[in-house]
């Protein structure tokens, strides 16, 4: 489905998202990292910056490859959701650490809320 004049368009095709590595290292060199106990944010605003980007990292210490993918799939979703809230100008990583594979949707995303407004990214 297409967004129209009215709705906003909250898809997260490849179009903004984080594939290279060059564009990982790069916000993990030039961006801020705030550390939660789920995940961790790496958060990248400005100049170097074109339009809204976001990746995700799931190492293989979190679980097998099914548990690994449904994390990145809830993980993209929460993005997906926030991203009207999110600055145009950003680059988003989000690191999933172990404790993620036992997490509930909801107790994923209040983490990632909750880390989002410690970067000082979300929109008042």
């Amino acid at each position: 489905m297409r967004a129209t004049a009215d709705q906003p368009d909250f898809s997260l095709g490849k179009s903004k998202r984080l594939i290279r590595s060059s564009d990982f290292a790069s916000v993990r060199e030039k961006g801020r990292t705030v550390r939660g106990n789920l995940m961790m944010l790496g958060v990248m605003v400005g100049k170097d910056v074109q339009s809204f980007r976001a990746g995700f990292v799931t190492s293989r210490r979190v679980g097998v490859a099914v548990v690994r993918n449904r994390i990145r799939r809830r993980l993209r979703d929460i993005v997906r959701l926030h991203q009207a809230d999110l600055p145009q100008e950003l680059w988003i990583v989000t690191i999933a650490r172990s404790g993620a594979a036992h997490a509930s949707y909801q107790e994923l995303r209040d983490e990632w809320l909750r880390l989002a407004k410690r970067a000082s990214i979300l929109a008042p």
